[in-house]
């Protein structure tokens, strides 16, 4: 086989404008050009593409088939000449990117669309976990940069700046006790147990006599569906959860400062960079939403 891209691409555009004709007005191209390429083609496959008893440019059943493989051909070839040009001009081929479960869901998954549409041939591998376990997986270079909840001292090998913050609330499920009050206080909360999140060198606000405790917030909140006790969450994680928010103004709950962590030695190139202002943008936009 000795067909060339620009015979395939002849082919395509001779299938889908009905004409070799029409064909060569948009490629810019001699209509005999077109005619001995598409010609050359069909020798070497050793098969007619078109039906030339028609006027038209009509496929043949094998042409069919053919401008199938021909257009996904050429969907490759287009990729491998902007992965090329990506490289050639040293954009980012690779990103590792770890995320915090508790940050607000939109915001990432419009962080990873984002990352679609502005680096199309990027080659992303996205990790999930606790603020430690992002840490962790930055720190030992599994992930290029990570986005998590300031929950206290990290390694002294991690650079780190704040990108923004997530809303938190304090939540009940739906037929707890304390979700049929319009408003709680700290010594109601008191009353019931709490469940808190677990984490090495963190100690989170403890307002209950009765604590339980688990290293992740997700697991909380199903803690707090099956009615084990209240908790504070991030807002995204308890409306996942479809859990009760308690009015407690005498608590003034903080809002979770987020940081973005990279690997002192490894500083961020341009998309480490731009993730760093799109999240920011994004983080913004999420806390004025509620």
């Amino acid at each position: 086989m000795n067909w060339t891209i620009e015979q395939l691409r002849y082919f395509v555009a001779a299938a889908e404008e009905g004409s070799i004709s029409a064909a060569a007005r948009r490629l810019g191209k001699a209509q005999s050009a077109l005619s001995t390429a598409i010609s050359l083609l069909e020798a070497d496959l050793g098969f007619e593409l078109f039906d030339r008893s028609r006027r038209n440019a009509r496929l043949t059943a094998q042409g069919e088939v053919m401008l199938l493989e021909a257009k996904e051909l050429l969907r490759q070839a287009e990729g491998l000449n902007h992965r090329a040009n990506a490289l050639a001009f040293g954009e980012q081929p690779r990103l590792s990117l770890a995320i915090d479960e508790a940050l607000p869901y939109q915001a990432v998954s419009e962080l990873v669309r984002d990352l679609a549409y502005q680096f199309a041939y990027l080659e992303l591998t996205l990790l999930n976990g606790t603020s430690t376990e992002v840490a962790e997986y930055v720190e030992n270079q599994r992930a290029d940069i990570g986005f998590h909840v300031d929950r206290g001292a990290i390694s002294s090998a991690l650079g780190h700046k704040y990108v923004g913050s997530a809303v938190q609330g304090v939540f009940v499920a739906g037929d707890h006790p304390l979700a049929y009050r319009d408003q709680v206080t700290r010594s109601d909360l008191a009353k019931y147990r709490q469940i808190l999140l677990q984490m090495e060198d963190f100690t989170p606000w403890q307002l209950s006599p009765s604590i339980w405790r688990a290293d992740s917030s997700y697991v909380i909140a199903g803690m707090v569906v099956d009615k084990l006790g209240w908790a504070v969450l991030p807002i995204d994680i308890a409306e996942y959860e479809d859990l009760h928010e308690l009015r407690c103004d005498d608590l003034g709950l903080p809002q979770l400062p987020v940081r973005m962590l990279w690997r002192f030695g490894r500083a961020p190139n341009d998309v480490m960079q731009w993730c760093d202002a799109r999240f920011a943008e994004l983080l913004r936009s999420s806390s004025e939403a509620i």
